[in-house]
């Protein structure tokens, strides 16, 4: 029985897999690990999702700072992750179970601003009216 290939443009199952895999692992490699960055050293990080290339070779991790909620602040946090990018590679390798160990890249995650907006969006008094069809 052939499996059915991912639409065009979404990502696999196993892209998915892999990706989770990736981002509890990172999750508690952040935790335990102590840095010698300044950014890095009392920072409080959210990994809100990994995305791995077809190929698993690539991960984009989408980072941002509990606390601060800047585009400073997240650009500051995935620019100092980025610079510990090839430490944390080599605490993921040991971790995880893949047959390559995908080069990270961090990326500030701007998806809580985009839900916040739109939570802000939904509330706004017209809008509402029109949703509720009132």
């Amino acid at each position: 029985m052939a499996r059915k290939a991912a639409p065009p443009g979404m990502p696999s199952q196993r892209q998915l897999r892999a990706g989770e895999l990736v981002r509890h692992a990172l999750t508690d490699i952040l935790s335990r690990e102590a840095f010698r960055d300044p950014d890095l050293e009392q920072a409080l990080i959210t990994v809100g999702e990994v995305r791995c290339s077809p190929d698993l070779k690539h991960a984009n991790i989408f980072v941002s700072p509990l606390g601060d909620d800047t585009d400073e602040g997240r650009t500051k946090l995935a620019n100092a992750l980025n610079r510990a990018a090839g430490f944390l590679r080599g605490r993921l390798g040991r971790e995880v179970d893949l047959r390559y160990t995908p080069e990270l890249h961090f990326i500030a995650d701007k998806s809580y601003d985009d839900a916040t907006a739109i939570d802000r969006l939904l509330m706004d008094p017209k809008v509402r009216r029109d949703v509720e069809g009132e």
